[in-house]
Order: structure tokens, then C-alpha cells, then sequence
């Protein structure tokens, strides 16, 4: 993803030496059974870390588990430790034959990546914001410079006095604070109402304990301030002088909203809850009573709460628990009980997301399975319809390239501009900045992610009309206003292929699934590729544009990426009939995906690999366990592939909250679910397993480190033993769940990733 929006945020979810006993390890040559299916490839000549095993029972609904590694789970055991450090030594040996081939990626990877990459300026007030990575640098650094276009002379001269002719001022140096600390993950970015100052949230372990730091703008320091921790969202006052934040408990859950006053000294931060800017100690003020399963988002409007929700209305009692709708109440009436209905989605759309402007109500739409945004004009005149629906409010829906792109909104900081930012991306359409003039409703390609030596005939485009035409909306033109910059954009789809399918699920639902190639280098029947799955609370999975994959689409793999159910889709459902007791219907739909791949000759049989991560890792995992011929190799990573002894323990971060998601093991049929799942329960003994990379990161708060340790030991001691000396696992011992994220860091892991398939695919990479 492109950097812009990366400094305003949004408001998503885990010794000693050890002798080695050669009776619990088949010998070598008794691996080469002639019931192994693996290729030759090399190997280490010593046999991959076997940890201890400690007895441990865990006794539930007549049910008794043998848990020998559950004392993995004190990672400050010196046997754990000394074990990820062997688990690497040997990855790095497994590895060892592969490094030339890692170069050439690395390389290629770079080549296509311009030295210098920065975001196109938002107009914040009187400033201009941006960021840039310098060149050879891994973070980018956040800047601003005194907007003197369009204003007066006299409002010329005195940002002329402020801020000097065009000065740019570096606000946070992400590389600065990198090597200060070893590791950098900067959350949120807030900055004060006057542009005074910047407040910020910092992690500088990996563990998501993000501390609060506030920088006084006018001298380039910290303000010296009490530590705190674990903050999770920041937010100003109009006084500019008292800042809100949000800490999260133990279990990660944000449970306090407090206040601290810039300039008081030392003293203890105000516990507060929802309040009036305004008149920040004002108190808080109920919306609505808690009720399991109703949602409520709040975004107010010149004297209205304009309300996204699926609270049931006595009127519509089907929107209970289903998709979102949208509503309004008066600030004066904010203890009614009543809403005022806006318009409820069709059959066809649902509602995801809001933001309002002074003069715009900005929606997340999808339809029929694909992202869409709109606009309405503000304020809204609603009339006595019982259901409105949105074409009734005259929305403006935003055109945008084809139905595969994904749409993320940029910062869009200022309350009172009608310009909206928003990045579009698709599997052929590197990064694009769009502005959408809401008032105008015309729109501006601002800036597209370049990409150096990419194919000659990429398409090029440079009419808004055509842009808008493409959409196949039926969206009515509007007049060229010569006001509007439009610009050049390459789209990469005459070499690239993107084609979306519907794979028919075990159970006969229709699952999404795109398909990505090269129109040259691919052949069928005869390619190799890779199935990418997440699968979990709703979320999307990403497609979006990314110039590594290049590499091995010009070498004739495939990109696939299966939207299966317990992600997003056209509308709730979609994520409730994959999740809970239905888990088992994303593990169906992924599998059914992967035969399509090979039973339509998309991917060579034999030759498909699979990629998760985090949640998604429970995903192929299982996988794994129940079509092990389907899949050659698999990469996993920060995986969750421990869950039912991770929803065992309360007081780990996230096991409450994934209650929810994936059901409470202290109930019968929901444990018995779930075990018949579980990635780490149901590793078969004896039979051959594909080859699998597993990286972990130490410091991972959401998934413990443990869950990819346990998992590697339980297929080594079970599996044929060819097949697991290529299952190995590499471990972060500094970082977090979201790893390092520099930017020529992420080439040399994906460059990792991609040498562990070919090799252990037996593919060769010139």
C-alpha cells in the first residue's frame, strides 16, 4: 500500500543444549520409503532441533489431549529459547543452497522500486503534510511546509514569518527513532487543531505496547510527560491544549478514555469517557443500552448523530444482527429510543462505513461482492418514506477503474474540504491517489506508484472518461472542468491477466476467486502457484497491487487469492456462515478453490502451494492435515495454528474477544468443533506432509510465538521424516506480529519466501 495515510490512521485482530536420541528418530535411509512422495531435494545432513516433551494432559468433555510442548508456552525458558535459536540455525541450513537465487530476487525486487518514494501533499488548514523515504532509507519520514497558494498577501507575509518561504519542517523521523530503539511501529499520528503539536503512539518492541508521545511543534522536543502505555487511539480537543487517549487492559481490550493537559506539569490524566470537545469534562452521555450482536457507529452533523447500525426497528426487525443501516437522531434527543431511518441497503448492498464533512456524507458500500464509495450531499432532507433507499438521496458514486480494485480512504483531515483522497489498487493497477470533488463531482488521478523497467505495453490512460467508463455502473458523465488535473495511469492488465471466478463450495455456495497470470509466461496445465487464504472475522483479503509478485508471474506462476466464507462478502452472512460452527465452511471452500486451480489446468497438479497468515494460517492449516496431497508446500505465517489451547486460557490478549469469532471450548459442541479443526490436534502420524516454511516473531502480543514452535515439533515427531526435515521455522527474535516492515526489508523476507517454494517445489528460477 502506497504511504499516504500512513501518518493519520483509522480506528483489526496472536536452555540448554539438548542430547538427541536417535530412537525417536527414524533413521535416514528408512525415510526413502517408497510411500514418500517428496522430490529429492537437499537437506541439512543433521537432523532438524528436537526440543524436550514434558507430559501434559488437558482434560475436557470426556475428552483427554496429550500436550507434550505446552511448555512452550513459557518463553522464558532457557530450553525455549536455545530451541528457536537451533530452529533458526537449521532454516538458515535448509536455506543455504538457496542464496544465490535470494540475490537475484532481492535485486529484481529493488530494480523495479524508485530510489525515493513520497506521498502527494494534503492540505491540512495552512499546511501542507507528506511523506517521503529517502533514498536508501527503510521508513518514511513525515513533513510539512506552509501552504502559500491561493491566500493573501498579508496571510502570505505571516506564514512567511512562521514557517519561512516554502521551509519544510521534518515532523517524525521514522529511522531516527529505529535506530534509537532497534525496532519501529508508530500507530497513530494526531495532530493538534492549531498544528502546535503532534501527538503519537510508539512501539518499540513489537509487543503493541504502544506508549503516547507528544512533540511540541514550535521547538522539535518531546514533552516530558509520565510514561503510559498501551494506548490504543488518540484524539485532540478544540482547546488544543487537552488530548484524549484510550488504553487497552491486559487482553488487549480498550476499556478507559482519559485526558491529559498539555502544560499542568506532572500531574495525574483525567479519567473521562465519550464527551463534548467542546467542553471536555462534560461527562458522558448513553446512546444506546449494550445488546449483544447490535453494533452502533456515531459520526455527528451540525445538531444530529447521523448512526450506522443493525439495532432492530420494529418496523424492519429482519435488520436485527444483519447488515448495517443508516439512521439519524437530534443531539437533543440523544436518550430516545427512536431513530429517524435513512435508508436501508438492498439485497444486493451492504453498508460498511461512514465519514461526514461540512458538506458531505462519504459511504463504504459493497456491491454484489465488489468495494464501492459514494457521496451525499448534507445535510439530508429525509422525507416520510418507511424504507429510502440510497438512490432516493442522490448519491455521487465514485468512478473508479474496473469492479477488482480495492478502495482505502487516505487522511482526509480537513472537516471543511469537499476534495476526498482514497487509494485504488488491483492485482494489475499499482497504488493510485484519487481526489473526489464532492461538491463538483469530478475527480483528479493525483499520483500512481511508479514501477521501474515494467512491461513496455502496460495500458496507458489518460481520460477521466475513460476511467469512468470502465466501471460499467451506468454512472452519469459529468463535465470536463478544467480545474480538475487529470493524469496519467497505467494499468498492467494486456500483460498481467486477472480473471474472476465463482468455484462451486462442497455444500454448493458459490465462492469468489481471482486468479492472477502472466498472458506470456504462464502455460496451462503446466505452472505452478499459490492459493492465498485468510478467511476470519470479516475482513477482506487482500488483493491489491504489489510489484514483488512480478518476479514469479513473469516466470510463469499463479496468483489466486479464495474469498472464502468467514471473510468479507456481499454482506454479513457471508463472515457468520464461516465462523463459530461453521468454520468448517472456509476450510471447504479454500480446498474446493485449489482443485478448481488444478482441475481447470490454471496450476500444474502437484504444483500448488498455499500462504496464510495469522488467522488465515488456521485456514491452510487444516488444510493441510485433512487434503495433504493437495497442496506441495505452504508458507505460515505468525500463525494461529494452537487454538483450542489458546481459547483454553482466558489470560491470554485476544481469547476472550475470539469467542466470538471461533467459538467458547468450554462449551461441548462448540469444543468439539473446534478440535475437529485444529491445526495442532489433528497433525497425522506417519503419512507424508507437504513442505512448510513457518515464521514467527518473539514479541508477537496476538499470536503467541509458541503456537509455530508446537506445531513444527508435532509435525516432526509425527510425519514421515523426509518430508518433515523440509518443514522449518524461522523466528523474529526482536520483532512483533507485524514483523519488521522496512521497505527493502519486506524484499529480502518475500525474496526468502519465494526461494523456499522453488526450491522445495523443485522449480527452477533463471
Amino acid at each position: 500500500m502506497s504511504l499516504l495515510s500512513r501518518f493519520i490512521s483509522h480506528a483489526p485482530p496472536r536452555t540448554q543444549s539438548l542430547s538427541i536420541s536417535f530412537t525417536l528418530i527414524p533413521s535416514l535411509s528408512s525415510s526413502f520409503s517408497s510411500l514418500c512422495r517428496a522430490e529429492p531435494i537437499s537437506v541439512p545432513s543433521h537432523i532438524p532441533p528436537v526440543p524436550k516433551s514434558v507430559p501434559f494432559t488437558v482434560s475436557l468433555h470426556g475428552h483427554s489431549l496429550q500436550d507434550p510442548y505446552h511448555w512452550m508456552r513459557n518463553t522464558n525458558d532457557p530450553d525455549f529459547l536455545n530451541h528457536l535459536n537451533q530452529e533458526n540455525s537449521y532454516a538458515q541450513a535448509f536455506m543455504a543452497d538457496t542464496q544465490s537465487l535470494q540475490r537475484t530476487l532481492v535485486a529484481e525486487m529493488k530494480s523495479r522500486m524508485p530510489p525515493k518514494v513520497s506521498t502527494p501533499v494534503e492540505r491540512f488548514g495552512p499546511w501542507l503534510y507528506y511523506e517521503y523515504i529517502p533514498e536508501g532509507k527503510e521508513y518514511p519520514v513525515l513533513c510539512r511546509r506552509f501552504n502559500t497558494e491561493k491566500r493573501g498577501w498579508a496571510e502570505r507575509l505571516l506564514g512567511y514569518v512562521k514557517a519561512g518561504v516554502g521551509r519544510e519542517e521534518i515532523l517524525l523521523d521514522w529511522n531516527e527513532v529505529a535506530e534509537k530503539y532497534g525496532y519501529v511501529h508508530v500507530g497513530q499520528c494526531r495532530i493538534s487543531p492549531d498544528h502546535n503539536f503532534l501527538a503519537y503512539t510508539l512501539d518499540a518492541t513489537g509487543g503493541e505496547q504502544f506508549m503516547l508521545q507528544v512533540k511540541d511543534l514550535k521547538n522539535g522536543c518531546i514533552i516530558p510527560r509520565a510514561p503510559v502505555d498501551r494506548v490504543v487511539s488518540l484524539a485532540w480537543a478544540q482547546d488544543c491544549r487537552t488530548l484524549f487517549y484510550t488504553i487497552a487492559d491486559e487482553n488487549q481490550r480498550p476499556y478507559r478514555v482519559l485526558c491529559t493537559k498539555l502544560g499542568v506539569g506532572n500531574t495525574d490524566d483525567t479519567l473521562v469517557y465519550v464527551v463534548d470537545a467542546t467542553d471536555p469534562l462534560s461527562g458522558l452521555q448513553r446512546v444506546h443500552g449494550r445488546v449483544s450482536g447490535v453494533q452502533y457507529f456515531l459520526e455527528h452533523h451540525f445538531g444530529f448523530f447521523y448512526i450506522l447500525t443493525n439495532a432492530p426497528m420494529e418496523e424492519n426487525m429482519k435488520c436485527s444482527n444483519e447488515g448495517l443501516y443508516l439512521a439519524r437522531r437530534q443531539v437533543g434527543d440523544i436518550q430516545s429510543t427512536t431513530l429517524q431511518n435513512i435508508f436501508f441497503p438492498s439485497e444486493d448492498t451492504s453498508l460498511q462505513d461512514m465519514d461526514i464533512f461540512n458538506g458531505h456524507l462519504v459511504l463504504c458500500l459493497n456491491k454484489n461482492g465488489f468495494p464501492m464509495m459514494c457521496s451525499i450531499d448534507l445535510p439530508i432532507s429525509v422525507d416520510c418514506k418507511p424504507q429510502m433507499q440510497i438512490e432516493d438521496l442522490d448519491p455521487w458514486i465514485f468512478p473508479i477503474p474496473s469492479n477488482s480494485c480495492t478502495i482505502e480512504p487516505g487522511s482526509n483531515l480537513d472537516f471543511m474540504n469537499s476534495v476526498y483522497r482514497v487509494v485504488l489498487s488491483s492485482p494489475v493497477i499499482p497504488d493510485m491517489i484519487v481526489d473526489y470533488d464532492m461538491a463538483r463531482r469530478t475527480f483528479s488521478i493525483v499520483q500512481q506508484e511508479e514501477v521501474l523497467g515494467a512491461p513496455g505495453n502496460a495500458r496507458l490512460y489518460s481520460s477521466g472518461y475513460e476511467l469512468d467508463a470502465l466501471q460499467h455502473r451506468g454512472i452519469e458523465k459529468v463535465e470536463k472542468d478544467q480545474n480538475v488535473e487529470l493524469r496519467r495511469w497505467k494499468d498492467f492488465s494486456d500483460t498481467y491477466c486477472c480473471e474472476r471466478k465463482e468455484v462451486i463450495s462442497r455444500d454448493g455456495v458459490r465462492v469468489p476467486l481471482t486468479i492472477l497470470y502472466s498472458q506470456k509466461a504462464w502455460k496451462s496445465g503446466q505452472s505452478p502457484g499459490i492459493l492465498h487464504g485468510y478467511g476470519a472475522y470479516g475482513e477482506v483479503l487482500d488483493k491489491s497491487w504489489r510489484v514483488d509478485r512480478l518476479s514469479l508471474l513473469d516466470r510463469g506462476w499463479v496468483m489466486a487469492f479464495a474469498d472464502v466464507r468467514g471473510g468479507s462478502g456481499d454482506d454479513p452472512s457471508w463472515h457468520k456462515s464461516g465462523h463459530g460452527l461453521l468454520k468448517q465452511n472456509s476450510i471447504n471452500d479454500f480446498v474446493s478453490c485449489g482443485r478448481y486451480l488444478i482441475d481447470e489446468g490454471y496450476v500444474q497438479r502437484d504444483q500448488l502451494s498455499a500462504i496464510g497468515v495469522s488467522a488465515g494460517c488456521l485456514l491452510i492449516g487444516a488444510a493441510l492435515n485433512m487434503f495433504p496431497n493437495l497442496f506441495r508446500a505452504a508458507i505460515l505465517k505468525v500463525p494461529f495454528l494452537d487454538i483450542l489451547n489458546s481459547l483454553l486460557d482466558p489470560t491470554l490478549p485476544l481469547t476472550i474477544l475470539d469467542y466470538e469469532e471461533f467459538g467458547n471450548p468450554q462449551i461441548k459442541d462448540q469444543f468439539e468443533c473446534i478440535l475437529s479443526y485444529s491445526p495442532y490436534e489433528n497433525v497425522r502420524r506417519g503419512g507424508c506432509h507437504p513442505s512448510v516454511l513457518v515464521t514467527a516473531s518473539f514479541n508477537d502480543s496476538r499470536v503467541g510465538v509458541w503456537e509455530a514452535a508446537k506445531w513444527v515439533a508435532k509435525v516432526r515427531d509425527g510425519t514421515c521424516s523426509l518430508c518433515s526435515r523440509r518443514v522449518i521455522l524461522k523466528t523474529n527474535m526482536t520483532a512483533g506480529h507485524f514483523g519488521e516492515g522496512g521497505r527493502y526489508s519486506q524484499c529480502e523476507e518475500t525474496a526468502y519466501d519465494y526461494a523456499f517454494l522453488a526450491k522445495v517445489m523443485g522449480i527452477h528460477m533463471n
